[in-house]
């Protein structure tokens, strides 16, 4: 159990390459919601709910994004789906949250972007959007597993035989409408990374997948 598990979290090509890739994309994605936060353009499907639980119970994001995966991954576990489990997954659960919680303490400190004019606030958007992207391409391409949040609906689909897509699609509205029952923003954010995360990682992926093999 032990040797598998090892094997599963450790035997692939070119490990040091994908673990650097890995926290530099986790650490970027982090980045890349604490800039949303501020721009108030909403963020992606699951950080809607969390954000809007870390203000409702004044916990910092942080912490709440790795309480939330944890309790994710602990239903994961009661599936016996631990296999879809990784490093990967880890690094999510624990810096994504914690990088975000990061990025809005520099923000705030050297340069809020709450009071900026929407135009401003417009030209931060886009370069900051494609970044995110990329980096959630990169996390998925490194192929060392992937959130729980991202695992469950994989589980589901597999079970019940239901189209992924839609799976996947009805578990991000229902994050988005209770993050909006919560108070939570939601806004061209969460509508880009519910449309454009698939293109952009199969675009990543077809250019840069080799350098993983």
């Amino acid at each position: 159990m032990l040797q598998s598990l090892r094997q599963h979290l450790f035997c692939k090509p070119h490990m040091a390459r994908r673990l650097v890739v890995l926290l530099v994309s986790v650490t970027l994605m982090g980045f890349g919601i604490a800039v949303f936060d501020q721009l108030a353009f909403g963020t992606d499907p699951c950080s809607v709910l969390t954000l809007a639980i870390s203000r409702k119970t004044g916990v910092e994001f942080g912490h709440i994004q790795l309480l939330f995966n944890i309790a994710l991954f602990a239903i994961i576990i009661c599936m016996k789906e631990i296999r879809r489990i990784g490093l990967g997954s880890l690094a999510n659960m624990v810096l994504v949250g914690y990088a975000a919680d990061l990025g809005s303490f520099l923000l705030t400190r050297i340069h809020p972007l709450t009071g900026e004019t929407l135009l401003m606030r417009s030209v931060i958007f886009v370069p900051t959007m494609l970044l995110f992207l990329v980096a959630v391409a990169f996390y998925m391409v490194v192929d060392l597993g992937v959130a729980p949040y991202d695992a469950l609906p994989q589980i589901i689909a597999a079970r019940t035989k239901i189209s992924f897509t839609i799976v996947r699609v009805s578990w991000d509205i229902a994050m988005i409408i209770l993050g909006f029952l919560l108070g939570g923003v939601v806004g061209v954010v969460t509508i880009v990374t519910g449309f454009c995360v698939g293109p952009v990682v199969t675009a990543i992926a077809d250019h840069f997948r080799k350098y993983f093999d």
